[in-house]
């Protein structure tokens, strides 16, 4: 099954958009106790996402940072409620307490790297029992390093995040939000940019992002017709053969043109 690329987050405190959040067509919602929800809504979020998902709903949950005063809360408030799907863990860190936190909820853990610490421990938080993918907070680290959040400053933290993802055998990770939502063309090249880097998923903070962040988590119609065009050269043949662009078709890239069709 392919892993869900749009990630849709619904802010915990906002009820009357959990249903609407659920039909709006991502692969994931993801309801928020953490960033979207002010310390005095905490509590009536919790409450009102424990009732969403002990009335029929299904949703992963962003549960509040270990440390914060709301963390044990939000575990003890999602613990065995029948639609939680699994949880989002902010400013992961601590590979044990991951695997500690998998176990007490006997569910699935995505860990946001998105602190200095985090990013330095990832290949461990990777490996850690319980994660079942990887999802990047640039907006966070960028703050946590001092540095801009751009393509440029964040590209060794995507890498790094990607290549932890790959050696623990995980699925690709997941992309953090785009801020812009108005702009559908710059939610797909940020997409497009995030899949280039070696990503299958992204956070989307409002409906309208989660089409353009499809499209541009997809594979594009050159590289599907570039994909095709690879393995009708190369089928049949026992010996070297040149691809469309030129180039000799060895293992790498056939595996690269079954990859992209899979996607």
């Amino acid at each position: 099954m392919r892993p869900a690329a749009t990630w849709l987050f619904v802010p915990g405190n906002g009820p009357r958009r959990f249903a609407k959040a659920a039909a709006a067509g991502a692969d994931a919602v993801v309801i928020d106790l953490e960033d979207a929800v002010r310390p005095e809504d905490k509590d009536t979020a919790r409450a009102e996402t424990l009732r969403w998902l002990s009335e029929g709903g299904q949703a992963w949950v962003r549960i509040n940072a270990a440390g914060t005063p709301w963390f044990d809360a939000d575990v003890d408030a999602v613990a065995g409620a029948s639609g939680l799907l699994g949880v989002l863990v902010p400013k992961a860190e601590d590979p044990a307490a991951l695997a500690a936190l998998s176990a007490r909820l006997g569910t699935a853990v995505v860990a946001l790297v998105e602190t200095a610490a985090g990013l330095h421990r990832v290949h461990d938080v990777a490996a850690a029992p319980g994660v079942t993918r990887l999802a990047f907070g640039a907006l966070d680290l960028a703050a946590d390093l001092g540095a801009d959040d751009t393509a440029e400053a964040m590209l060794f933290a995507r890498s790094t995040i990607v290549l932890a993802s790959r050696v623990a055998g995980l699925p690709a990770p997941i992309d953090g939000v785009t801020t812009v939502i108005d702009d559908a063309d710059a939610v797909t090249a940020a997409a497009r940019y995030a899949r280039s880097l070696g990503f299958r998923g992204k956070l989307c903070i409002h409906p309208a992002q989660i089409e353009p962040t499809a499209r541009g988590l997809a594979p594009g119609a050159d590289e599907i017709a570039w994909a095709r065009a690879v393995l009708r050269a190369a089928e049949g043949s026992a010996g070297a053969v040149t691809g469309p662009d030129g180039r000799m078709i060895d293992k790498p890239v056939l595996d690269r043109a079954h990859a992209i069709l899979r996607s």
